[in-house]
């Protein structure tokens, strides 16, 4: 069999190929129409001339069955795997875009800002696969996707194992799979792996993005994987001195060579990273800010009790500061002082009026923003509203009272594609909205306006965070610039039992909540 073969044309029945979008070693993408379902999908394709090779026609079963099992905003989703002509297809979400690698070969280093962006999505992606029993083993630039509007996506399982399989491995103990750059001392070393291996991975990648290449590189791909064993990598703040301490902190703890001392989850390296967001002081960003930085727990439990993210509710921003009533007193009483002073300096000057410097008005005192009115957006709508009548419940504070769609026949309302809900908070700033998800599985994306809210979805720009998952929760969505409209976009939604059986599905929120900071 060869590449002809498999020319742009009609595969499992339901596959229209169209173009090649990559490839490599093993394997041809394609981008592909799925014709049942009228959506594009990217097809990867076995080479012909390894159609024979067993183990990597079961590695391609794998990545399938790995991928069906892990639905999450930052893992590319794997839809179907099929035989065409002898020869393992497996069907895929179509990712528009480049892969990370292809960003560092133009660009060479990133900025702090987006490096952490990237390491905190593809943390939360990792969490996610270990979380079903998965060790992805192959972390490197080229299996990191981005997107024009800024999202990060973690693809290709093909070496993925799971961590309490019976099946046999698809490799010996004493062989190492992944590729050399980005390997851990434990896999240099044939040793059993968990999550850490592909967290020390993940440190490489994040140090190759600020330092513009990888810590450890030998003449041949042995000589680079037992580098790892013999040194630690070059101090990466020699090598970039503007960078915060506290983020070149983070990645040495990654490259730790034992795993014990590196951080134990993908979770609590995202934590790790968002805290250093403020300490990233290097302005060379190269990509809009991207979406994907949903800082709550995202459907993650975390292992080992971890910093909060976010400050509770009610919390004040400076313990220390003085209340209103407090400021007023202590103003007055400067006033009264200065007076006095200046009587006294009258009188010592023998009665004439001296030049008294004029008194500073004291600083405005601005209250923390707060929720100052809720609508809906549904622009593509009839009317142009979703049920306004039950807003009121989404500010009440009551978890009982609900906010809720429209039913409709399938999950992406429609031909709508999304309902929204346009927030405004009393004055411009950054924080975390939370919003209620009563049913699932829910997706949204979120957006920021400083100045006013736009009536057109294409003039609110890039999404700033998003999320999606199959569970109902209390999602959290993070706002790092300031900004005082906010657009909730719902992409998808469950199924609801207030529906019928002919429109069955339908949003429903319990509730939604802005806290600054």
């Amino acid at each position: 069999m060869d590449e002809k073969s498999v020319l742009p044309g009609l595969i499992g029945g339901r596959y229209l190929l169209e173009s090649k979008i990559a490839h490599g070693g093993m394997a041809v993408v394609w981008l592909a129409k799925d014709k049942f379902l009228d959506r594009k999908v990217a097809v990867k394709l076995l080479r012909p001339h390894l159609v024979n090779d067993v183990t990597l026609a079961e590695r391609f079963r794998r990545e399938a069955i790995a991928c069906a099992g892990i639905t999450h905003q930052n893992i590319v989703a794997v839809y179907d795997c099929i035989e065409h002509n002898g020869q393992q297809a497996v069907i895929m979400q179509y990712v528009k875009g480049k892969s990370l690698r292809e960003l560092l070969d133009k660009q060479k280093r990133l900025g702090p800002k987006l490096t952490i962006h990237i390491g905190m999505s593809i943390a939360a992606a990792l969490d996610e696969a270990h979380d079903k029993n998965f060790i992805h083993r192959d972390v490197k630039p080229g299996n990191i996707l981005l997107t024009p509007e800024g999202r990060v996506l973690l693809t290709d399982f093909g070496i993925a194992k799971a961590m309490t399989s019976t099946e046999a491995d698809l490799t010996h103990d004493n062989i190492m799979m992944g590729t050399a750059k980005y390997l851990a001392p434990e896999q240099v070393r044939g040793k059993p792996l968990d999550g850490r291996s592909d967290l020390y991975s993940l440190g490489l990648v994040l140090y190759e993005c600020l330092a513009g290449r990888v810590p450890f590189l030998g003449e041949s791909d042995a000589d680079t994987a037992l580098a790892r064993l013999q040194r630690e990598p070059t101090d990466l703040a020699r090598l970039r001195p503007s960078l915060s301490p506290q983020l070149v902190k983070i990645i040495h703890k990654l490259l730790s060579r034992n795993p014990e001392h590196r951080f134990a989850t993908g979770y609590e390296t995202k934590v790790a990273l968002h805290s250093a967001l403020t300490g990233a002081h290097d302005k060379t960003t190269e990509l809009t800010p991207p979406t994907g930085f949903a800082l709550d727990e995202e459907g993650f439990t975390p292992r080992e009790p971890v910093r909060p993210i976010t400050r509770p509710r009610g919390e004040q921003r400076n313990t220390q500061q003085a209340p209103p009533f407090a400021l007023r007193r202590m103003f007055v009483g400067l006033i009264a002082l200065s007076l006095i002073a200046s009587v006294a300096l009258w009188r010592v000057s023998g009665g004439t009026t001296p030049e008294i410097a004029p008194i500073p008005e004291p600083a405005a005192i601005t209250a923390p923003a707060t929720i100052s009115s809720i609508s809906t957006f549904d622009p593509l709508g009839d009317d142009g509203v979703e049920n306004e009548a039950l807003l009121p419940n989404l500010l009440d504070g009551n978890a009982a009272t609900m906010w809720s769609t429209s039913c409709y026949d399938n999950q992406y309302f429609g031909s709508k594609e999304f309902v929204g809900l346009v927030v405004q908070l009393s004055h411009a700033a950054t924080g975390t909205l939370r919003v209620g998800m009563q049913n699932a599985p829910w997706a949204i994306d979120v957006f920021a306006s400083a100045e006013s809210a736009p009536t057109d979805i294409n003039q609110w720009g890039a999404s700033v965070d998003g999320g999606y998952n199959t569970k109902r929760e209390r999602a959290s969505f993070v706002l790092t610039s300031p900004a005082q409209f906010i657009l909730i976009k719902i992409r998808e939604v469950g199924k609801s039992a207030d529906c019928s059986a002919s429109n069955p599905y339908q949003g429903v929120l319990a509730g939604v909540a802005f806290t600054e900071g």
